[in-house]
C-alpha cells in the first residue's frame, strides 16, 4: 500500500467527521464544507509546514479534493437514520484516519531523509491536526489534549516508519492495522495520560451546608 492510499482513506473518514461535527452544530452546507475540508487537509498543511514543502502543493490534489466534496455531499443529503451510524462506527473511522494520516505524514518524512523526531512530529500534525481545527472551528475543546490517548499511536506510527520497522507493503499493512486495534482498544479501557489540575480542590469546610428546616 503507497502513501496515496493511506491518502484517500484518511481523507474519506476524516472528511466525514468533519461533516456530522458540522451538522451537529448546525452549520449550514457552506459550514459542513468548510469543516470537512480543515479536518481533512488541515494536519497535511501543517505537516508541509513544518517539512518545507511549498504550500502550492497543496493545491495539486485534485482528485482527493473531489473525493472529500463527493463524500460530504453524500453524508449532507443522507436520512438522519444513516447519520446515526456514525455514533455507532465513528470511533472506528476516526481511527481509521489517524492510522492512516499517521503513517501517511511519516512517510513523507523519511522519503524527505528527515530524521526520526521530524518523522515523529510529521505523523503527529498530519493524524491529528485536522481534528484539532475541527473541533476548535467547532468552538469545542480539543480531545485530544484532554480526555484520551490519541495522539500517542501517531507517535507510535512515526516511531515505526522513521526506524524502518514497517517499509514494506505487508508490513505496512501491519502497521497500519495495530495502530486501529490499539486506539481501539484505548477507547474501551479508557486508558488516558495523566493529567494535573491546578484548580482548587473544595474542602468539606467550604461545601455548602444545607439548611435546617425549621417549623
Amino acid at each position: 500500500m503507497s502513501w496515496e492510499w493511506f491518502n484517500i482513506i484518511g481523507t474519506v473518514a476524516f472528511v466525514i467527521s468533519g461533516a456530522v461535527i458540522a451538522m451537529e452544530e448546525e452549520y449550514d452546507l457552506l459550514g459542513v464544507i468548510v469543516l470537512g475540508m480543515a479536518t481533512a487537509f488541515g494536519g497535511g498543511i501543517l505537516r508541509n509546514i513544518l517539512l518545507g514543502i511549498p504550500l502550492t502543493a497543496f493545491w495539486n490534489q485534485g482528485t482527493l479534493f473531489t473525493i472529500a466534496l463527493v463524500s460530504m455531499l453524500i453524508v449532507f443529503v443522507l436520512p438522519h437514520k444513516y447519520i446515526g451510524y456514525w455514533n455507532r462506527w465513528g470511533l472506528f473511522f476516526d481511527a481509521v484516519g489517524l492510522s492512516a494520516f499517521a503513517i501517511q505524514g511519516a512517510m513523507y518524512a523519511t522519503q524527505m531523509n528527515y530524521p526520526l523526531s521530524a518523522t515523529i512530529v510529521a505523523a503527529v500534525l498530519t493524524g491529528i491536526g485536522g481534528g484539532i481545527i475541527r473541533d476548535v472551528l467547532a468552538g469545542r475543546k480539543p480531545l485530544v489534549f484532554k480526555e484520551e490517548i490519541y495522539a500517542v499511536w501517531a507517535m507510535v506510527a512515526g516511531v515505526a516508519v522513521g526506524l524502518k520497522w514497517a517499509t514494506s507493503i505487508p508490513e505496512l499493512y501491519a502497521l497500519f492495522a495495530a495502530i486501529i486495534v490499539c486506539r481501539m482498544v484505548s477507547v474501551y479501557r479508557g486508558w488516558k495520560l495523566p493529567r494535573r489540575s491546578l484548580r482548587p480542590t473544595p474542602t468539606p469546610s467550604s461545601a455548602p451546608r444545607p439548611l435546617n428546616n425549621r417549623m
